[in-house]
């Protein structure tokens, strides 16, 4: 019981920093206008849609039957498919 927590746990903080990098990374990239507001606020909104992507991904790709929970295709689709939502969210914000 303890290695299937273990296993959450770490696929939890796992998914956590692949969404807030690339939550960063898509805020800090993406050439937009300044609106007016405080950019850590519009930070945090990008990090935790990278995040919402990823657990969202994952759990949506392993119910489908597309791959089992630790593979190197789900880590491909969540890094991909978080770099994607927090792009648009990016674009929407800034």
């Amino acid at each position: 019981m303890k290695m299937v927590l273990m296993g959450a746990s770490m696929g939890f903080l796992a998914f956590l920093v692949i969404g807030a990098l690339s939550g960063a990374c898509a805020w800090a990239c993406y050439p937009g206008q300044k609106l007016p507001g405080r950019p850590w606020q519009k930070l945090l909104i990008c990090a935790l849609g990278g995040f919402g992507a990823c657990i969202a991904s994952a759990y949506l790709g392993q119910f489908a039957g597309y791959f089992q929970s630790g593979q190197m295709i789900e880590w491909i689709v969540v890094t991909l498919v978080s770099g994607l939502v927090s792009a648009l969210i990016a674009v929407l914000i800034k």
